[in-house]
């Protein structure tokens, strides 16, 4: 793990007296207790947020209507409704990323189940394919052929050639706003999360599974709510009944079911992708769950839309959440992956940041704790709500830590006293690292399950290798 010393690693310094160093990891230890109660509060937060969003623009079109006003004004509550879902979908992220590292709740099960419901599957992912991607970027942080981040954003041309100008920087972010741009984004951030390429450092190339695995559930995703809107479609504009039309919509979504269940209960388990980290709920119950909350989410947009008198649920549905996902909220992923990881190299200390922003900022582009990323990646066991104590542990002990870790204050405008950079200059040139030895970090795995510790270490004796 490059040259650090093991007192070092363990991040405090080597001189110091054994009773100090028991303290501190008595510390640690109690930053990294997990329970089975407190994100629920969180993840309820972000929920009441989307509902409350949705809740609030519908009933302004009813005033525009009311009041008889022309259909733009609409638009201005439209927009900040995308705004915010887009940011509220990166918290939903947020909760991913907390399951990912087995710290949303302690219980393992019930971190996964709560982490795939209330945060995976409304994004149409999975913790355990998010894990795959995301435990790969810690341990290989910054390594361009083995961290996900850097080759999925250089691939799909997100990656901004660092350092950058404070002018080139702008013309980045504008660029971004190119919908096609956000499109691909996403297209190439699901093609790294389902295990689709062969640089993931966890990938088994003994065991790739069956590519329908994936492409029946992806075609499920996105056949059935076309062939849904279209036979309700025809009931709403008078070709046929209405009634007749949701009944046969309601079919098609139990039927496709139906068959899907089937056929990921009978298919042999080599026809799932296999990884060298071990899933806490098997690939075919995941399958399965995923299955059944798109079929609860299409069922509940159908029969809604009968029942409450031809609201446009789906259309809602649309706008409100399938409009975000593709371009506030991976604005919002592109903007983070840029200010944590972009101008910064391989060193323990300096792969990525502190930030220092305004809640709103914060709730936007940091969720879950994201603000405070370099300790987050110095001891990612350590969950989202404790990172600002460890931060300041980590300032007071770890004299490294408190010398070389960078704080950033704002975007780009200098406050009167402040003494921090801001996002704009620590992605410029004068703040470009270079010289620091590479870090491997292995203690991202601390509550995986690893079934081919050999395969991984020899990945990281490539990475070093290689720096």
């Amino acid at each position: 793990m490059g040259s650090q010393s093991t007192a070092v690693q363990n991040g405090i310094d080597a001189d110091v007296d054994m009773d100090t160093k028991r303290d501190y990891r008595a510390v640690i230890r109690s930053l990294k207790e997990r329970d089975n109660y407190t994100n629920f509060a969180y993840i309820a937060q972000v929920w009441a947020i989307i509902i409350g969003t949705i809740v609030l623009t519908v009933w302004s079109f009813s005033v525009v209507a009311w009041e008889g006003l022309g259909w733009w004004w609409n638009i201005p509550m439209v927009v900040v409704a995308v705004f915010v879902i887009g940011a509220s979908q990166h918290q939903l992220g947020g909760i991913v990323h907390e399951g990912t590292h087995f710290i949303l709740f302690e219980n393992r099960k019930l971190n996964e189940l709560a982490s795939d419901w209330f945060g995976a599957f409304p994004i149409y992912t999975s913790t355990y394919a998010f894990r795959l991607h995301h435990l790969a970027h810690h341990q290989f942080v910054n390594d361009p052929e083995r961290d996900p981040n850097f080759s999925q954003a250089k691939d799909s041309g997100h990656w901004l050639d660092f350092p950058v100008a404070h002018i080139d920087l702008v013309w980045g972010i504008i660029r971004q706003l190119n919908p096609v741009l956000l499109v691909s984004y996403i297209a190439a951030r699901a093609r790294y999360s389902a295990l689709g390429v062969d640089t993931n450092p966890y990938a088994d190339p003994k065991s790739p599974g069956s590519p329908w695995a994936i492409r029946w559930g992806v075609l499920y995703a996105v056949m059935v709510p076309f062939a849904v809107i279209a036979l309700l479609s025809a009931g709403e504009l008078g070709y046929a009944d209405s009634a007749s039309m949701t009944a046969w919509a309601m079919g098609i979504i139990v039927v496709a079911t139906a068959v899907l269940v089937v056929y990921y209960a009978v298919i042999p388990d080599d026809a799932f992708a296999k990884s060298r980290l071990d899933p806490i709920i098997s690939h075919r119950a995941t399958a399965i769950s995923r299955l059944s909350f798109m079929a609860i989410l299409y069922s509940g947009l159908t029969l809604g839309e009968y029942y409450s008198g031809g609201m446009p649920m789906w259309g809602y549905f649309g706008l409100f959440w399938i409009l975000p996902l593709f371009s506030t909220f991976p604005l919002f992923m592109i903007l983070r992956e840029w200010v944590q990881h972009g101008n910064a190299d391989r060193g323990r200390y300096t792969n990525s940041r502190i930030f220092l922003v305004n809640p709103f900022v914060r709730y936007a582009v940091f969720p879950f704790g994201m603000d405070y990323h370099l300790p987050h990646h110095l001891m990612a066991a350590v969950p989202h709500y404790k990172l600002k104590g460890l931060h300041e542990l980590l300032l007071e002990k770890d004299a490294q830590y408190s010398s070389r870790a960078q704080v950033v204050e704002g975007w780009s405008l200098h406050k009167g006293t402040q003494d921090n950079p801001t996002i704009v200059d620590v992605l410029g040139p004068d703040f470009a690292p270079s010289g620091n030895t590479a870090y491997v970090d292995d203690a991202t795995l601390e509550y995986a399950s690893v079934n081919d510790k050999d395969a991984i270490a020899a990945q990281k004796q490539e990475s070093l290798n290689n720096h």
